[in-house]
């Protein structure tokens, strides 16, 4: 009788525990966020299934840029249906920009998190191109100055990048707005000036891998809720290995009036490449006025204009005037002296950005004296498919075609 009792007693024992594991179990799959790919588990299988399905989007393990081979990043992959939910299905009230690589939307997270979504819009090997390397650039970099990509989308034909959320969106869209410019003061003008040389120094010196950005430009200058301003958009940086410092590329890419002479006539681009882009942003940020629509009845480049300024001593007649009452005349001339050095002719004779970062700081005493700008550029708008001797000219904003004239 008690051996009979005892074997009750052990099978409802085990029925209990076998109940209370199934229910915990289904607890556990119940709460797993909307938004977590129904493949990607935490589990180890799953996050080898994870893995091989990015493989397959990336190609094998070994992909190589410029010689230099690196692994398929670790990233979140979000389910499209989720992401399609976070936007209102990509209306057109959450647009937040469009460019020759597709529509930027934001989204909003069931968490409250809120994100910006970037879809690529052509399926061509040149865009896929751009979006693999934005993927597998950006997710190993890891500084306050750039902006932080969340994860990716890869589901069928569509191409999807998710990135935190920068409330006051992009730089060009106050700095070169008469009505919205009034809010970029002195002060926050210098610190958007000085925060993005130090993502420079750290894409060009301190991160794993030598990173030239190749499009620094103020549409992507992105600034978040504190006018904290970060760099953006990826898609046609270059990664050097090893002791590289220049590399040459038939496919010039880029923006009218940030591209280095170097870069836009010979393909030749390197850390110096980014301060030149850099010393025009410098220009554009003091003056509010854009280098690739400047006209005067003298000059055709900001460049150019600031250089007579600056060699006839009225270089304050370039400062916006709607800070050149209460900026620092000291502040603003060393900034626009910094300028012109980075944009010198020869990249030999600009300085790198950890030379601009000390002459930001005032480490520097005496700043070496510029030369004059020799050169022009001209414009021409055309189609994506146009090319000018084999060589595109591309940009995340619009596409053009770039031709050097000396003067």
């Amino acid at each position: 009788m008690i051996v009979i009792i005892s074997l009750v007693l052990a099978g409802c024992l085990a029925a209990s525990l076998w109940l209370l594991w199934r229910y915990k179990k289904k607890l556990k799959v119940s709460s797993r966020p909307c938004c977590k790919d129904d493949d990607v588990a935490v589990s180890d299988v799953s996050k080898i299934k994870r893995k091989e399905f990015l493989t397959d989007f990336l190609g094998p393990t070994d992909i190589l840029i410029d010689g230099s081979q690196v692994n398929g990043p670790e990233l979140q992959n979000f389910d499209f249906s989720c992401i399609a939910t976070a936007t209102k299905n990509f209306c057109d009230e959450n647009r937040l920009g469009q460019g020759g690589f597709g529509t930027v939307y934001k989204g909003e997270l069931p968490g409250g998190e809120q994100i910006a979504v970037k879809r690529l819009s052509v399926q061509s090997g040149q865009r896929m191109e751009e979006f693999k390397t934005e993927i597998i650039l950006i997710a190993k970099l890891q500084h306050r100055n750039l902006v932080r990509l969340l994860g990716c989308c890869i589901q069928g034909e569509v191409k999807l990048l998710i990135y935190e959320y920068m409330p006051n969106k992009s730089l060009d869209r106050l700095l070169f707005d008469e009505a919205k410019k009034v809010e970029l003061e002195w002060r926050t003008r210098l610190g958007i000036i000085e925060d993005p040389s130090r993502g420079l120094l750290y894409l060009h010196r301190d991160s794993r891998h030598r990173i030239i950005h190749r499009d620094l430009k103020a549409s992507n200058i992105l600034l978040d809720a504190e006018m904290n301003p970060k760099i953006s958009d990826f898609g046609m940086a270059r990664m050097f290995g090893g002791n590289q410092n220049e590399a040459q590329t038939v496919r010039v890419v880029g923006t009218y009036g940030y591209m280095s002479p170097e870069y836009a006539m010979e393909g030749l681009f390197s850390v110096k490449s980014d301060a030149y882009s850099f010393g025009v942003l410098l220009l554009e940020i003091v003056s509010a006025q854009r280098n690739n629509s400047f006209r005067s009845f003298d000059h055709t480049s900001l460049l150019t204009y600031a250089w007579q300024l600056w060699s006839e001593d009225k270089v304050m007649d370039l400062v916006d005037p709607c800070i050149r009452d209460s900026c620092s005349p000291d502040e603003v001339l060393k900034c626009i002296h910094i300028a012109l050095l980075c944009v010198q002719d020869s990249p030999a004779h600009r300085p790198t950005m950890a030379t601009v970062m000390l002459f930001l700081k005032g480490e520097t005493a005496t700043l070496p004296m510029p030369t004059k700008p020799t050169y022009a550029s001209s414009r021409t708008a055309v189609e994506e498919e146009n090319v000018l001797h084999g060589q595109q000219a591309v940009s995340s904003n619009y596409v053009t075609v770039t031709t050097i004239v000396g003067r």
